[in-house]
């Protein structure tokens, strides 16, 4: 039985060749272009670019990667049992106080803001991956079911990696969905799989949307984009701020860290609460992914008053082991003097009141309180 499971798994390596099975599959084309979308000034030949140079991991480097990630995996790199999320219940959800945010796992965050939810990157199946068979696979079911979600007001998508894009939850929940927001090309995607054209926007950087009294903007992000061998680069990918009548929040999607954050947070800040990517990072891939010191420096670049770190607790992505994100931003934070929180997935948080939190990815220490940093 081993040996069949690693047989398995070097098949999937070799027909990947990519740093992470979260970012390919095989056969995905690029979307068709919508030709009276405008272009952003970051296009170029048929691709997206950062402004700024970053390292390229090509496909020697992935499959050197992935081979690593494959032969020398630690053993803590996910929990020893798996993780029980908070359960949530639509009627929890309808009866809770406006300004309050859940973790739903990884990227995924629904939002009650302006008496309305908003719903950012969603993803509810139990592997990250473009397969049922492989790829990094959930240490806890989500709080809430797809059906048992409340109307959505949007969904607000940051790129079409598969950690933060899936297709089944997508196609799922777009009944309950009124607006889909996303960059450009990645809302060609959405329509290519069967949503209607009449519910999603496409926006370029520094791009808005008035809905009600919520205002919505496309911000920059240092990342890339994909989910086959040859679509690299074909979508944008992009961070997004949520200035409401009585909260501005930010949500970073993936992304290194860059000089962007202190320009939105000079033209857009401050912010009550960031929600910023912390997981997933390794030296070989550190313009796309940051590290624990950077989370913390682009929330201060930010303005920020709450950080809340995303991308951490759900999927296995890298070497570090499943807690180091958590044990090192909390003690960066806290020599920062920066206000972080660490919700449980399913548990409520005040969008602009800092609340005391549980240690609770220490099994053995969750009766103990931890003092909000700052």
């Amino acid at each position: 039985m081993r040996f069949r499971i690693k047989i398995r798994h070097v098949v999937c390596l070799l027909l990947l060749g990519a740093p992470v099975v979260t970012y390919s599959s095989l056969f995905a084309s690029p979307p068709p272009q919508n030709r009276e979308q405008p272009m952003s000034s970051i296009y170029e030949n048929g691709k997206f670019r950062n402004p700024h140079a970053v390292r390229e991991m090509g496909f020697a480097s992935g499959m050197k990667s992935m081979w690593k990630i494959f032969t020398e995996k630690p053993s803590d790199s996910v929990p020893d049992t798996p993780l029980v999320a908070r359960p949530l219940t639509a009627e929890e959800l309808q009866n809770a106080p406006d300004l309050g945010i859940w973790r739903l796992g990884h990227s995924t965050v629904l939002m009650k803001v302006n008496g309305k939810f908003w719903l950012t990157d969603p993803v509810f199946t139990e592997r990250a991956s473009p397969f049922t068979f492989a790829g990094p696979k959930r240490f806890q079911a989500p709080p809430i079911s797809r059906g048992d979600l409340p109307e959505i007001e949007a969904v607000i998508l940051s790129h079409d990696h598969y950690d933060h894009l899936d297709q089944d939850t997508v196609l799922a929940i777009e009944p309950k969905v009124k607006h889909f927001l996303a960059p450009l090309g990645v809302g060609d995607r959405l329509i290519a799989w069967g949503i209607p054209a009449s519910k999603v926007q496409q926006f370029d950087w520094w791009q808005a949307a008035q809905i009600g009294a919520v205002e919505l903007i496309a911000t920059p992000a240092q990342h890339f984009s994909g989910r086959s061998l040859t679509d690299r680069n074909s979508t944008l990918w992009s961070s997004w701020v949520l200035i409401a009548p009585n909260a501005r929040i930010f949500f970073s999607g993936d992304g290194g860290y860059f000089d962007g954050f202190k320009t939105i947070g000079d033209r857009f800040g401050p912010f009550d609460l960031t929600l910023l990517e912390n997981g997933a990072y390794n030296q070989a891939w550190s313009d796309i992914h940051m590290h624990p010191e950077q989370t913390v420096q682009a929330h201060i670049d930010l303005r920020g008053k709450q950080l809340v770190p995303i991308h951490n607790g759900t999927f296995d992505l890298a070497l570090h082991a499943w807690t180091e994100p958590f044990e090192r931003t909390t003690q960066i934070a806290a020599e920062r003097k920066v206000s972080l929180n660490w919700p449980r997935i399913g548990e409520r948080l005040d969008i602009r009141r800092p609340a005391r939190w549980t240690v609770w990815w220490r099994a053995k220490e969750l009766p103990q309180k931890v003092a909000t940093s700052g």
